[in-house]
């Protein structure tokens, strides 16, 4: 039980394609409508380009691309995460459909992820008829 209360907290729902996903807030600095994006030659696949946020050159990754999201819907918001997250690459945020809300889970709500190759899926939350799966940014950055 003390691994699942550690996995406990604020988390920020936010929607890709049909499903609804969530991070830890203790990640998110802020949230940003979509600008224009620079795109950078030799990118990975799962880098859209980049933008200045602040003064900062900030990377945007879509992470329909980086869990397997088969979907054409342009995101409309970015996720601008902490750069401790992201280690030596700097300033990114994830390009969403949609941002919902910020919500308060208990260890009951968290489920084990059935199929958790990367690691980066901290696990799924009961939410009344629904599943929100929770995402670990840290571990999607750092695979990258």
């Amino acid at each position: 039980m003390s691994a699942q209360s550690a996995t406990t907290g604020q988390v920020l729902e936010f929607e890709l394609g049909e499903e609804t996903y969530c991070v830890s807030i203790d990640y998110v600095t802020e949230i940003v409508d979509v600008g224009d994006l620079t795109q950078v030659p030799n990118a990975p696949a799962h880098v859209e380009g980049v933008m200045d946020l602040r003064g900062r050159t900030t990377s945007i990754v879509d992470p329909k691309t980086v869990f397997g999201i088969d979907d054409d819907t342009d995101g409309k918001r970015i996720i601008v995460f902490d750069p401790a997250i992201v280690q030596n690459q700097g300033a990114a945020g994830w390009l969403v459909d949609e941002v919902f809300q910020v919500v308060q889970i208990s260890p009951e709500q968290v489920d084990q992820s059935p199929a958790n190759d990367t690691g980066s899926i901290r696990g799924v939350v009961k939410r009344d008829d629904d599943f929100v799966i929770w995402v670990d940014p840290a571990i999607v950055h750092s695979e990258g």
